[in-house]
């Protein structure tokens, strides 16, 4: 069947897997989630840019510049970053659809060494993973992380251990995941 401007119907019993927008669901809450800290002024919290370096544009018009060409000037290192109470926060979100572990693999060295240095100056640094198949979304803290990957040499952290260490974000309409409702109760309040 053709349809209008020549597009064509794909085959629905192809077996391609689409990973466009992979993640975006969990990126999506908690830009919400951060919007709506920003708006009640509660904390500072936003998604940082990824560094660029952009190496060829064209501009058809002046208002309409298209970058042709560019590429990522250094490792990007945590998603997110802020201030919450005078205190620097900083974390990585990710997705999985394994319903008994986050692999490790998802997770690169220089954002693992990145927490490890938020902690170890006293920031506040951890990873969100949302495990999608289960529909749980949990805050392992920096220094349960770290304690993982010095004791264990698997390629994946068990879902157990996330039971054990981690936090259960409660989901709600707003804000969407209230991570810090579980920071603060960490933090003793402050």
């Amino acid at each position: 069947m053709k349809y209008p401007n020549g597009i064509k119907q794909q085959n629905s019993n192809n077996n391609h897997i689409n990973y466009d927008n992979r993640g975006m669901t969990l990126e999506k809450d908690l830009n919400d989630t951060n919007q709506y800290y920003i708006d009640t002024g509660k904390a500072y919290i936003y998604k940082k840019p990824t560094p660029i370096q952009i190496t060829k544009v064209d501009y058809p018009s002046r208002s309409h510049a298209v970058i042709k060409e560019a590429f990522f000037k250094e490792p990007s290192t945590t998603d997110y970053n802020g201030l919450y109470k005078g205190k620097y926060i900083d974390f990585e979100a990710k997705e999985t659809n394994s319903k008994t572990s986050f692999p490790l693999d998802n997770i690169h060295k220089h954002q693992i060494k990145h927490l490890e240095n938020v902690y170890n100056n006293d920031g506040i640094g951890f990873i969100i993973v949302r495990f999608n198949k289960l529909n749980k979304t949990y805050i392992l803290m920096a220094k349960d992380l770290l304690s993982f990957l010095k004791e264990n040499e698997r390629k994946s952290i068990p879902l157990k251990y996330f039971e054990d260490y981690a936090y259960l974000i409660e989901e709600k309409y707003i804000p969407r995941l209230d991570y810090l409702k579980i920071i603060d109760e960490l933090l003793g309040g402050a």
